[in-house]
């Protein structure tokens, strides 16, 4: 049986082609640019050598037939026959309140996702989109929902209901909702696999820092609280988007200037964050090698970004009161060791110590790492994040009638004995280049 997962940006689509039988991932990829004249995917068969093929988009329709045609090309295609897929997980940012896990799609979840679709203005979009194009394109299998806020459906009161006007909320949703919950998901159960503890008794710091980043606290298994809010902009210091500020600084503006709150909002999510402080950066690469030639305002950047996660990470200690681990994924947070090794210095006095020489050496997509101070009462891990993996899982489950919430369903990832088949083939490469990775290797307990 053949899995497909689709993630749908406003101008991208990703993908993984999943033999569910074999337990293997068959191929991947992006089609980028969709709606502009340049628009080309970049395909990923496992094993292979990476194809790529300038296409136009006008649409997603189109970027999805261009998938569907590449995955099933003689030459480069990763299955023989479209009709070998027999169900289709789809990514959905914002769920609303309504959904606490996964579902098929039917048009009352479909509307759900337009209600609340200004919640995620960069995101639900786009995963609606998606969705129908999908469904026109394969029409007679099902399609399932995955939705970040799921996750977070656990939060109690006192951490999701804001200081506002009570009715607020009750008119108008104005709540946290929280987001990134697929890969907090994942990561929090491979987490309990490497303490060796139960999943509903392991307490957890995760942080998923990328373009977009957010923070987790997890007590007991699940989500207690998570640092974006009514939509992805609040929290930590992302790629383009401000993360926490004044809200005041808004009227301010609009006093001082003539800009337009449309204008504003616009600046809030694509024109802030890094790119906004260091003026021309959002790749953390580039922004940490202009720091090291001496730009200051990129090492300002870096300056602002540590230091919010560090103070995030010190609320969640004191909220969780004993914390299992703390943990690292996501672009930034698995690739990135320097920013992360910032953020962890200096962590010992609330009973996080990490090796810092062990955090330089971790910097792979391929393995688990653990780089635990001795002596320390908290575990810091780096785990990988798989979020399509979420997916699939769930999209199977919900085909074969036994899924449910997570709470009450195991994944094969929680199994001690998990290997993830393509990672494993790329430890390998990994250590031919990084001998000292294996040192650092997370040991699962017996």
């Amino acid at each position: 049986m053949i899995i497909l997962t689709l993630n749908c940006g406003s101008s991208s689509a990703k993908y993984q082609v999943y033999d569910w039988k074999n337990k293997n991932v068959l191929a991947n990829g992006i089609v980028e640019r969709v709606g502009q004249s340049d628009s080309l995917i970049e395909h990923n068969r496992t094993g292979e050598t990476p194809y790529t093929l300038k296409h136009s988009c006008p649409d997603h329709k189109e970027a999805i037939q261009l998938i569907i045609n590449t995955i099933i090309d003689p030459e480069v295609g990763a299955i023989s026959d479209i009709n070998q897929i027999k169900a289709v997980g789809h990514r959905v940012v914002q769920g609303g309140e309504k959904f606490n896990k996964s579902l098929i799609i039917d048009k009352e979840a479909l509307d759900t996702f337009k209600e609340v679709q200004d919640l995620a203005p960069l995101h639900n979009p786009a995963n609606i989109l998606g969705i129908e194009a999908a469904q026109e394109v394969l029409p007679s299998v099902p399609h399932c929902a995955i939705m970040d806020t799921a996750w977070h459906q656990t939060m109690p009161e006192s951490a999701y209901i804001y200081a506002l006007p009570y009715e607020w909320y009750e008119k108008y949703n104005v709540r946290r909702y929280g987001y990134h919950g697929t890969s907090f998901l994942y990561v929090s159960k491979r987490t309990s696999v490497l303490l060796g503890k139960d999943p509903l008794e392991t307490n957890a710091i995760i942080c998923h820092i990328g373009n977009g980043a957010s923070i987790c606290a997890v007590k007991n298994g699940i989500s207690v609280d998570t640092s974006m809010g009514l939509t992805p902009l609040e929290g930590l210091v992302m790629g383009t988007r401000s993360g926490d500020f004044d809200p005041a600084i808004i009227f301010y503006l609009m006093n001082k200037t003539e800009l337009k709150p449309d204008e504003i909002e616009k600046a809030l999510n694509k024109k802030s964050g890094v790119l906004g402080i260091s003026g021309k950066y959002i790749d953390r690469r580039d922004i940490q090698k202009a720091a090291a030639e001496g730009d200051a305002r990129s090492q300002l950047a870096l300056d602002i970004e540590v230091y919010r996660l560090k103070k995030y990470i010190g609320a969640y200690a004191a909220a969780l009161g004993r914390v299992d681990a703390l943990v690292f994924t996501a672009g930034v947070g698995e690739m990135a060791p320097a920013i992360r090794t910032r953020i962890l210095d200096g962590l010992d006095n609330i009973g996080i110590s990490a090796d810092l020489d062990k955090s330089m050496l971790s910097h792979t997509r391929n393995t688990e790492t653990d780089i635990t101070k001795e002596g320390s009462a908290t575990k810091v891990f780096v785990i990988p994040t798989d979020e399509e993996l979420v997916m699939t899982e769930d999209t199977y489950a919900l085909m074969a009638g036994t899924y449910d919430v997570h709470t009450h369903f195991t994944y094969s990832f929680q199994d001690k004995h998990y290997i993830n088949k393509v990672r494993e083939a790329g430890l390998k490469r990994d250590l031919e280049s990084q001998p000292e990775l294996a040192s650092i290797i997370a040991k699962i307990p017996e």
